[in-house]
């Protein structure tokens, strides 16, 4: 299939490039940093998910995965939510606004939003634009189901990538993270991967649903009782 991932330069991004790759598919990447991958199903573009009008027009992806991000910076809602909107609504819908109707390839779209969008933590702006992409994923999913095609978002909680090296590598901000998290570990990119691939290919049926993959962070509770 035709695969359209967003923030494929590095962690997630990279990770679910070489998913598909591995798995004989045809992607193509965008990221304003240069290519991590080479590979001759792949095709790199420098693209700014916040500029549609520089959109390159001669892609019809079956799956978008929409991975592109930042956190803690003035442009969390501009690239983890609006860029996620301006992606999808260019290549998973033809015309514009409440008219649009789902393009003829698509299959699926992925977006990548995060247990903050659950739970409301972290940096006010960046849980706000990902508790926007959870909403977002609902109505995308409303819209493509006609055509057969799902919409979902993968929510992780802490993943090992780069962007969390300043906790990761903080031997006391670590000890309290872990204390926080049932499974005592972080997911691994590849793993994250793992699911977006699941969601966007193998699942045909599950659609407007936000998956919370946090080692069961979120949901930690502690029950007292007298012993």
């Amino acid at each position: 299939m035709r695969v359209l991932i967003t923030g494929a330069s590095g962690g997630i991004g990279a990770a679910c490039v070489q998913r598909f790759l591995d798995e004989g598919h045809e992607v193509v990447g965008f990221d304003l940093l240069p290519a991590a991958i080479e590979h001759e199903r792949y095709r790199h573009l420098i693209v700014d998910v916040r500029k549609p009008d520089a959109f390159p027009d001669d892609l019809e992806p079956q799956v978008i995965v929409n991975v592109a991000g930042t956190q803690d910076s003035a442009d969390d809602i501009a690239v983890n939510l609006c860029g996620t909107i301006n992606v999808t609504e260019r290549y998973a819908f033809v015309g514009e606004g409440l008219a649009a109707k789902p393009a003829p390839a698509i299959r699926s779209v992925v977006n990548v939003g995060s247990a903050s969008g659950h739970t409301g933590s972290e940096f006010p702006a960046y849980a706000a634009s990902k508790g926007g992409v959870m909403a977002y994923t609902k109505n995308t999913a409303m819209r493509v189901a006609s055509f057969g095609a799902t919409c979902n978002s993968l929510d992780p909680g802490g993943v090992l990538t780069p962007l969390n090296e300043c906790v990761m590598n903080d031997e006391e901000l670590w000890e309290q993270i872990m204390e926080l998290t049932p499974l005592k570990r972080w997911a691994t990119a590849q793993e994250i991967a793992e699911w977006i691939y699941f969601v966007g290919v193998t699942n045909r049926f599950m659609t407007g649903q936000s998956l919370l993959i946090d080692g069961g962070e979120a949901g930690r509770t502690q029950f007292i009782w007298p012993e």
